[in-house]
């Protein structure tokens, strides 16, 4: 029995999810690793009287499968998952994965399939907009290897970060909330990065394990074409398997009309021409977590980083939308703290951020001491 896979199972269902009697769950299984916390949370599920499903996807399977199918195949699989989540009224995603090349072989122009007739249309449409959902990692040899960990310190880790206060974290949150609800112009200068955008109108939301775990993020988006100048991403970030490093946009009413990276632009480039989307902003969070200093190249850890913020090529949030739509939807971080470069974030001319800490005094709550 492991108690800390019955906490945080009991966390998921009654804090991240609100589960109630006769709900409709989808448990998904992504790597055979999660099964142990999968099992758990149905078996949790099914003692409050909800309909709980496990499924099973395996990421060799899966793999295979985009690799043989054709267009037609992508799309009536996508279908029949997307009817599958209409029928569901919380989700749960566990991952595990062993490799960050888990779909080697798959070619770019799958991947691209896959995004826009799966995972757009499943999770970005269907899952995100109507299910009470949460997706988490779940502690393997691979994620504490990427850690610079061993699989102990790892779970250690894994269960501080899953595990905080998630309640004190709420209201702590709640005066950058305000603020942010209250703010025209954000001006953001770092090493390599001088932008601005106005967040004006679009209403700033709070994520404290209520849909990834761990989580940690007070988030809102720009409005569309307000975004001007230029960012420099000092984390590495990993979409449809390629690993991107050292990330630049440069932006112009909005759109990104140049972007580069230290190697594999022309990927990035193609992943940005998915849609007119995919080169407009859909989320612009700050990143709180206290326990999670470090990146790991995955994305549920690094966007919650203490002294990060993330602006996001795509898709805009459901809570916070400013009109943007598109396939993609991808969190890339950049760390303001000291040992990073620094860097200082303005609301209205006013400075709230230098080197990653919060400097007013009314939001000074969310620095990690005091999260602990």
């Amino acid at each position: 029995m492991n108690i800390r896979n019955e906490e945080l199972a009991y966390n998921i269902i009654n804090n991240s999810i609100s589960l109630n009697e006769g709900d409709n769950l989808l448990v998904e299984a992504i790597g055979e690793d999660g099964l142990e916390l999968a099992k758990e949370i149905i078996r949790q599920s099914k003692k409050m009287n909800a309909e709980a499903t496990l499924n099973i996807i395996k990421y060799d399977e899966l793999r295979e499968f985009l690799i043989n199918a054709n267009e037609e195949e992508i799309i009536e699989y996508g279908k029949k998952d997307y009817e599958r989540m209409q029928k569901m009224q919380a989700y749960i995603g566990i991952s595990a994965p062993t490799s960050d090349k888990s779909l080697e072989g798959v070619s770019q122009e799958k991947l691209e399939m896959y995004n826009k007739y799966y995972t757009a249309l499943v999770h970005l449409e269907q899952r995100v907009k109507h299910t009470k959902w949460c997706i988490l990692r779940y502690p393997n040899e691979f994620l504490a290897n990427k850690s610079n960990m061993t699989l102990d310190e790892f779970k250690d880790f894994y269960y501080n970060v899953c595990n905080v206060d998630y309640n004190k974290m709420k209201i702590a949150m709640e005066p950058l909330k305000d603020l942010m609800n209250k703010t025209d112009k954000v001006h953001i200068v770092a090493p390599e990065t001088d932008i601005v955008f106005s967040i004006k109108g679009i209403p700033s939301e709070k994520y404290y394990g209520t849909f990834n775990i761990p989580d940690g993020e007070v988030a809102t988006c720009p409005v569309k074409n307000s975004v001007n100048g230029y960012i420099t991403y000092n984390t590495k970030t990993k979409y449809n398997d390629i690993v991107f490093e050292n990330i630049r946009f440069d932006f112009v009413d909005g759109k990104i009309v140049k972007a580069t990276a230290k190697k594999n632009s022309e990927e990035l480039n193609k992943i940005l021409d998915t849609d007119e989307g995919a080169r407009y902003i859909g989320e612009f969070a700050f990143g709180l977590n206290p326990y999670i200093n470090n990146t790991m190249c995955d994305t549920l850890f690094d966007e919650k980083i203490n002294g990060s913020f993330h602006l996001t090529p795509g898709m805009a949030l459901e809570k916070s939308d400013n009109g943007n739509r598109s396939a993609i939807h991808w969190d890339i971080v950049k760390i303001l703290r000291k040992e990073f470069g620094g860097g200082e974030v303005y609301f209205d001319d006013v400075l709230i951020m230098k080197d990653g800490i919060f400097i007013l005094d009314c939001l000074k709550i969310l620095n990690p001491e005091n999260l602990k």
